[in-house]
């Protein structure tokens, strides 16, 4: 389902997805923790890559990929993930069970959302 509207909200670096019947703001944090791209989930079952660090990143543009997604650009340099609109809104209606997840993700490999830091446990 595409969004009637997409709108970045810079100052908390979050993306407004609106919809038919619901409106989401995902953070660009979340956004690019959950990257479809190649680089964070790997080239197939098992290989995703744990990002950490990544609590300061914003939004850098928004591009369009024809009709079916949109490329997001983010401060760290990563510009590689395509974003179909089925993603975005599973990751919109998942949203917590996937932050979750990514958080107990980092608390077990011992990693931060803070770049450079390590959690102590």
């Amino acid at each position: 389902m595409r969004p009637r509207a997409l709108k970045i909200h810079r100052v908390s670096a979050e993306l407004e997805l609106q919809y038919s019947d619901a409106s989401f703001r995902l953070s660009a944090e979340f956004l690019r923790v959950h990257s479809p791209s190649a680089e964070v989930q790997g080239h197939g079952p098992g290989q995703a890559v744990l990002q950490s660090g990544k609590r300061q990143v914003q939004f850098k543009d928004l591009r369009p990929q024809g009709h079916y997604a949109v490329r997001i650009l983010f401060s760290d340099g990563h510009d590689s993930g395509i974003y179909s609109w089925p993603y975005l809104r599973e990751l919109c209606d998942n949203h917590d069970t996937y932050w979750l997840k990514y958080l107990e993700s980092l608390k077990t490999a011992g990693l931060s959302r803070d770049s450079g830091v390590f959690a102590r446990g």
